[in-house]
């Protein structure tokens, strides 16, 4: 089975990784990473796993 992360994971990790001079406090990085998302899901490098909460995995 290919290794999935849920949203709420993703956004977990990715948190400590932004640089606080733009996004601080995490301000404004949901809105970030879902636009990532979903460029990443249109070039058919990530797609959505049918499940609930939603979970992402590389194809």
């Amino acid at each position: 089975m290919l290794p999935k992360i849920s949203a709420l994971d993703a956004k977990k990790r990715l948190l400590p990784l932004l640089p606080d001079d733009l996004f601080p406090k995490g301000e404004k990085a949901g809105w970030w990473s879902k636009t990532v998302q979903l460029d990443l899901e249109a070039k058919g490098l990530l797609r959505r796993a049918r499940t609930k909460p939603l979970t992402f995995y590389r194809p």
